[in-house]
């Protein structure tokens, strides 16, 4: 069957996602790149390692037809003194052509500029077209909570200090999904990377013994950001790392005068504790041979653990600093997540608490560790404003259920923050995928809650399951419910709440979440790709979990009487079951373990 919101001629804009410089190939050495569109505000792109430009843009560059849109290239020559700057033009109705020319809804449009490989990643804004086609007076639909964040605070902004060697860059790429960034980044300079680009990093060394100038180029960054007016500019947190001593004392006189400095009240400071996991395996040398378990060996490591971490760090820290200072113990070892995770909850209280509620969940969005944290985010964003009215949402009346969803569908999304430069996570193959799955599940037995809490190992297991009964481990991936097969026509009914209506909306919801949650089980801090999201998907769907999902919603709809004032109790019942199911940290890393090895790439289509 066609597509029914695939138009054979894009007239509406197009969305540039992401572009690419490579220069490898050029005799010019390209120093800095930047694009211009129209009356916009120029781009200036990240320069990578090596003779590449790469930017990649969580809210993509709008492109319509009869827009001017260049490139400005800063240029050293080889063998040549001096710099120029070489102005690359495009021509739109060419970029529109070739987006028109293929049936993707992804498209990469590639131009040579002397032997510099200029690259566009396109999509279509196919929102638009539908609110065009909406049987409302044509506006859209308000925007999505998770939009009004990103306006206010589109990036989580954090200083790390801490002394060389001390763990820095491994607890940036653990937390974020960055790679070893500290090098990229100073604390004038600030770093945002392609793979995650909504934390920005400042980075200072630690405070040695007569350091007083970088201590005062610091204090003077902090109080700067500090006053300024907007929140985007502001310093969201600051984490001062420290590596747990063998001896000797934890703070040094730069330190310590750091901690007295009375501004730091305006910006939350979190002391980082670092290598954990060295400690524990010093006390267990020690411990040498015994006749208890492993486990009890383990506990009794971990016990001694925290009591020489009481005497040596956190009793003088609190002595020092007060007993209220925000203090975490960490390791960026794969056993240790959950130390991640809980510096993760210290710095967003405190963020929180710093009256920045938008920062506070841009941080759960920004963090790649723990995916409890992404979906209590997700549920504080559907409470804004979705979420809590499914039966009475103003801006859904007179639109088109499909409208609606795309609204839930995009906030969802962005709260997971996954590395998806091809926007794979928001194409309309996937929001087919999920609209079909919420017609095509099976009614199973009715869930108990007493006999389903290992559904972490039960979708292992049906990754494992899946993954054996492929050919081979490059084996296409068929989903059950395909997008492109058989596509539901009840998206493109007027909205008019019903019980069944309100259990497609809550089995939406739901389904995303832990297709999105499978995905994170599976791909981490990689790069999403259709493949990667097609296993999540057909895992899920062979899951226990997802026929307990619809049971417990068609429980609920038999059990409601009257849609009346039935908001509440709807929202109740979605935070219940997403909560119940939730995986948290200290779970991760050992599912993960137990997850068979299988290539996600190279990708595969839809």
């Amino acid at each position: 069957m066609a597509n029914p919101l695939h138009a054979s001629t894009v007239s509406c804009p197009l969305h540039i996602s992401g572009i690419i410089v490579d220069f490898s190939n050029s005799i010019r050495k390209v120093t800095s790149a930047e694009v211009r569109l129209s009356k916009d505000s120029p781009l200036q792109l990240q320069c990578e390692a090596g003779q590449t430009f790469r930017q990649t843009f969580s809210n993509p560059i709008v492109l319509s037809h009869g827009d001017t849109l260049s490139l400005h290239l800063r240029c050293r020559r080889l063998f040549l003194r001096g710099m120029r700057t070489e102005v690359v033009t495009f021509d739109t109705d060419d970029i529109f052509r070739a987006y028109n020319a293929s049936e993707r809804q992804n498209v990469t449009y590639i131009k040579i500029y002397r032997n510099i490989r200029i690259q566009f990643d396109l999509f279509e804004n196919t929102s638009t077209e539908q609110a065009e086609q909406s049987v409302s007076s044509g506006k859209n639909l308000e925007p999505q909570s998770t939009a009004g964040i990103f306006q206010k605070c589109p990036r989580f902004r954090i200083l790390v200090i801490g002394r060389t060697g001390v763990g820095k860059s491994s607890l940036i790429d653990r937390v974020f999904g960055v790679g070893k960034t500290v090098a990229h980044a100073s604390i004038e300079h600030e770093f945002v990377s392609p793979q995650n680009d909504r934390v920005v990093l400042h980075h200072s060394e630690g405070f040695e013994l007569g350091e007083e100038d970088n201590l005062n180029l610091v204090q003077d960054f902090i109080y700067r950001r500090s006053a300024m007016p907007d929140l985007k500019d502001q310093l969201h947190a600051v984490w001062l790392c420290l590596e747990i001593p063998r001896g000797g004392r934890l703070l040094e006189m730069g330190t310590e005068k750091f901690l007295r400095w009375k501004t730091l009240g305006n910006v939350p400071v979190v002391v980082v504790l670092t290598k954990y996991d060295m400690l524990i395996e010093r006390i267990e040398r020690t411990l040498g041979g015994s006749s208890l378990s492993y486990d009890d060996h383990k506990e009794l490591a971990k016990k001694n653990a925290e009591d020489e971490l009481q005497d040596t760090c956190i009793g003088p820290l609190k002595q020092f600093a007060g007993p209220d200072i925000p203090h975490a113990t960490i390791s960026t070892k794969e056993d240790y997540e959950e130390t991640l995770a809980h510096l993760i909850q210290i710095t967003e209280n405190c963020v929180g608490q710093h009256s920045m509620p938008e920062a506070a969940v841009m941080l759960s969005i920004a963090q790649r560790v723990d995916p409890g944290l992404k979906i209590n985010a997700s549920i504080e964003v559907g409470k804004q404003k979705y979420w809590k009215a499914l039966t009475s949402c103003p801006a859904f009346q007179n639109r088109r259920m499909w409208d609606c969803l795309y609204v839930l569908h995009t906030d969802i999304a962005n709260v997971w923050n996954f590395c998806d430069p091809h926007h794979y996570l928001y194409s309309q193959e996937f929001r087919e995928l999920m609209m079909n799955m919420v017609d095509q599940l099976e009614v199973g037995p009715t869930a108990n809650p007493t006999e389903t809490t290992a559904f972490g190992l039960s979708m292992v297991g049906s990754i494992a399951g899946i993954v054996s009964a492929l050919a081979g481990p490059a084996a296409p991936i068929v989903v059950p419910i395909a997008a492109s097969a058989v596509f539901s026509v009840w998206p493109y009914d007027v909205y008019q709440i019903s019980h069944a209506v309100l259990e497609r909306f809550m089995a939406y919801i739901i389904h995303l979440t832990f297709v999105l949650q499978t995905l994170d089980l599976m791909s981490g801090s990689w790069q999403i790709t259709r493949r990667s999201i097609k296993l999540a998907v057909t895992s899920y769907l062979a899951s226990p979990m997802s026929e307990d999902v619809l049971t417990w919603i068609q429980d609920y709809g038999r059990q409601l009487t009257t849609l009346d004032r039935a908001d509440h109790d709807t929202l109740e019942k979605i935070v219940e079951v997403i909560q119940f199911y939730t995986i948290k940290a200290p779970e991760m890393s050992e599912l993960r373990a137990k997850i068979p090895p299988v290539d996600l790439l190279p990708d595969e289509p839809w």
